[in-house]
């Protein structure tokens, strides 16, 4: 299964959207094990919603959506 995401910062009022195949580990590296990227600048980061899907392509093609 694979979770696509969407993340909210209230500090920063921004959105990420993304995909994983483990929501709670994402979730995590996002808000405090992330060393570089864009989600570390926006911390911290709460989780909007969540779509589930079987494939790693349907995840794929819905993030961009």
């Amino acid at each position: 299964m694979f979770d696509v995401y969407v993340l909210y910062s209230p500090q920063y009022d921004k959105i990420y959207i993304g995909y994983t195949s483990d929501l709670q580990a994402r979730f995590l590296s996002h808000n405090e094990l992330a060393t570089k990227g864009y989600t570390m600048r926006y911390r911290p980061w709460e989780i909007l919603y969540t779509e589930s899907f079987h494939t790693k392509q349907e995840s794929m093609k819905r993030e961009k959506q």
